[in-house]
């Protein structure tokens, strides 16, 4: 790289080539979650109001298999980056895919639908773990400036999520569910537009692939037999010939990741060639990793179980002036959250590190899953509230979300920064794809949960819960959209809760493990 990129600082002493990147992922943000807001609530909705009619349990696994595929599309994107096209190509094609899927998703048919997913999956898997490569790159001294770069980079995105539903949910919830989905793509090409002709103030950062293919030919072909795999499979699956259960597909497909995340930790331990130093990093690694897909499980309820408690259970009708709020609005407080509190946060761990009592990481990623069971322990009350009186307050959304909102910050940036920490160094970029693996499995039973009420109605009575959970003398709950609330928000309390529980359990002796790694 260049070290042009850093000649003209900006006035604020940041690269210019920061802000281009800042506002091309807000832009990307907007999009996907202004259509993330839309998805479940569209694929329920009734046929005659412009829905796809499908049951609650179908919903929940498509949006399950479609978020986790969005971070499992990163892995090969950043492949691509690195061997063939370069971080600012790569980039620059996710968008155009990102957009065209959009666009797709805007068509009013079925097979549209689904091929609009599958085009915002392998743009997003190009676009988003290169843009923040190239923040990286802007940044070559590292330090501190970094830090301070990846901060203002981290609110463009959380800028973006707040904007995306408030605009694509307004449109999608009061006028048409495609004109919701067709608006995140003009937010898009806004991005494209933007990068475009701001890309030169990146300089020479990503321009060329950092480890070019010595076989690109090869490389190539392999790419071209992936994408002609997945458009055979989608023709054959639109025309029938491919029946797909969603549901079937997205438990198998959990299966798989843990299977792959098991035999990859396998061959670290046993054929990777560590020490015992870096052996004990490798088993907090594994902790982390089960820490993190058990908190984005629960988390990823945003976009599903907890969107459509906004839709269906929540009272939104203003008396002046008369208006209801639409449920997809509510997807923006996590981010306006996140922009708010993410600086005291980082005040409260600096502070605390200064009197040397800063709690471990591991402390901290079990004080995030724990946040995580105590705002569920509140939009359960807050379902059982509505099984008795009906449509409730919006406080016990409002309140849900901002827990979860300290959740992530005790769990998500500082899982991110202990991975690099803890890995050895020759497979740093094998553990981010870990980790982003995490967060697949994690949206992934998301879904699962949302959806599989039959399973954990059975599983509360065999533990003598029923009573307890769904309330004395309920009828089964499978059935039941309301009813099956409590039930999910209940055991999302327990595989949290109990998640953080063990992992404070084990702090001090995976704070050993991980060898003064803080």
């Amino acid at each position: 790289m260049s070290a042009s990129t850093n000649d003209n600082l900006a006035p604020t002493g940041h690269p210019p080539g920061l802000y281009t990147l800042f506002f091309t992922e807000m832009w990307e943000r907007l999009s996907y979650y202004g259509m993330r807001a839309l998805l479940v609530l569209f694929m329920m909705d009734q046929i005659a109001n412009g829905g796809l009619g499908f049951t609650e349990e179908k919903a929940m696994a498509i949006y399950g298999l479609y978020t986790a595929a969005v971070y499992l599309a990163c892995l090969p994107g950043g492949w691509i980056a690195d061997r063939l096209l370069g971080a600012q190509r790569a980039v620059w094609c996710g968008g155009i895919l990102i957009a065209l899927g959009h666009f797709v998703l805007g068509v009013p048919m079925l097979p549209t639908f689904f091929l609009g997913l599958v085009l915002v999956v392998l743009g997003t898997g190009l676009l988003k773990p290169n843009v923040s490569t190239l923040v990286g790159y802007l940044y070559p001294e590292g330090g501190a400036r970094r830090d301070a770069g990846f901060s203002i980079f981290y609110m463009g995105i959380n800028l973006g999520a707040f904007i995306g539903p408030l605009v694509c949910s307004f449109l999608g919830e009061k006028f048409n569910w495609h004109y919701g989905f067709t608006a995140a793509g003009v937010g898009m090409v806004l991005g494209l537009i933007q990068f475009h002709f701001m890309h030169r103030l990146l300089g020479e950062a990503g321009r060329a692939p950092p480890h070019s293919s010595s076989a690109p030919a090869r490389d190539w072909s392999i790419i071209s037999v992936a994408l002609l795999v997945i458009g055979l499979a989608f023709v054959a699956a639109v025309q029938g010939w491919l029946p797909i259960n969603p549901v079937s597909l997205a438990r198998w497909t959990t299966w798989i990741i843990v299977g792959v995340a098991a035999a990859y930790f396998t061959w670290v331990f046993l054929f990777a060639g560590l020490n015992s130093v870096e052996l004990g990093r490798m088993v907090v690694i594994g902790m982390l990793f089960v820490a993190c897909a058990m908190f984005w499980a629960g988390f990823e309820q945003a976009g599903s179980s907890l969107n459509l408690f906004a839709k269906e259970y929540t009272s939104r009708t203003l008396a002046m002036p008369k208006f209801e709020i639409p449920a997809g609005w509510f997807q923006s407080l996590n981010p306006i959250f996140i922009i708010s509190f993410a600086p005291v946060f980082a005040a409260m761990w600096v502070a605390l590190a200064r009197r040397n009592i800063s709690p471990s990481l591991t402390a901290k990623m079990a004080g995030g899953l724990l946040l995580l069971a105590v705002g569920f322990v509140v939009i359960f009350f807050g379902a059982r509230q509505a099984l008795a009186v009906g449509k409730v307050w919006p406080t016990w959304l409002i309140a849900t979300y901002l827990i979860h909102t300290w959740g992530e910050l005790c769990l998500s940036p500082v899982g991110l920064s202990a991975v690099t920490k803890l890995a050895p160094p020759k497979l740093v970029g094998q553990m981010m794809g870990v980790w982003f693996l995490a967060t697949s499995l994690g949206n992934l039973i998301a879904g699962l949960l949302a959806g599989n009420i039959a399973y954990l109605s059975q599983f509360l009575k065999s533990a003598g819960l029923w009573d307890l959970v769904a309330g004395a003398g309920a009828e089964d709950a499978s059935g039941e959209s309301l009813a099956a609330m409590p039930i999910r928000f209940f055991f999302i309390v327990l595989t949290a809760g109990l998640t953080g529980i063990v992992l404070l359990i084990f702090a001090k002796p995976l704070k050993k493990l991980a060898g003064g790694i803080q």
